[in-house]
């Protein structure tokens, strides 16, 4: 199993000049893969681009499925992947429970529209274990501190059962004790057998969590790629 990806993508610069951006990577199947490098060098971009949310040439497959191509392009809403923002952006009027069953049910009718499911046999109550959340399942995102707010982000995008799981600067928004707070949690989900993309510009966070990084250095340049942890 593994991602797939030949893009390009262009965007107008200041004084009339264009940033061209290349993404020709292989990526692991499984285990967290993190994408680092400096603001502008395409990090979030390149997850935008894998999520359907920005348009770019080229080609994406996924686990052998083309999720774009010259005939092929699924978009956002079609794509088996779950995505987690520097904010929660839960649903403030459901409760915890109530935002992941939305978020299997949004995962149930995806799978059902492309004609094929994830793969991923652990079920919600696994997730809620992961992410120690079971005593939050009653209360309104209100009531949730920060970092609770995201484990419930988290718990909602793998109810989903992605392909893949794209994490997009999830510790930025949360102060020190609330990164400590959750970043056991992200070491937990190495154990799901499913790609998971981890874009950060903390070095500290990257070498804690992924095991493999990308180095992204800006428009043009080829990344490097160096592998922390072979996965089984």
């Amino acid at each position: 199993m593994s991602i797939e990806t030949d893009l390009k993508l262009h965007f107008p610069a200041p004084g009339g000049r264009r940033l061209d951006f290349s993404f020709h990577l292989s990526l692991p199947g499984r285990g967290i893969t993190a994408l680092s490098g400096p603001s502008g060098a395409g990090k979030t971009t390149f997850l935008r681009c894998l999520a359907g949310l920005e348009r770019a040439s080229g080609t994406i497959s996924v686990n052998g499925h083309i999720w774009q191509d010259d005939r092929i392009y699924l978009p956002a809403c079609r794509r088996p992947l779950g995505y987690v923002f520097q904010e929660a952006s839960l649903f403030p009027h459901l409760t915890v429970r109530q935002n992941l069953d939305y978020g299997a049910k949004r995962g149930k009718k995806r799978s059902a529209a492309i004609g094929h499911t994830s793969g991923n046999s652990i079920d919600i109550n696994r997730f809620i274990e992961i992410l120690g959340i079971g005593h939050l399942m009653g209360r309104k995102p209100e009531t949730l501190s920060g970092g609770e707010r995201q484990r419930t982000a988290l718990a909602r995008a793998l109810a989903a059962y992605p392909q893949v799981l794209l994490l997009d600067e999830p510790l930025a928004a949360l102060d020190q004790d609330r990164k400590e707070e959750i970043l056991p949690y992200l070491e937990s989900l190495r154990s799901l057998t499913l790609p998971i993309i981890y874009v950060s510009h903390c070095r500290d966070e990257i070498e804690r969590l992924a095991d493999t990084i990308i180095s992204l250095t800006g428009p043009g340049e080829p990344p490097t790629i160096e592998t922390r942890r072979e996965q089984q």
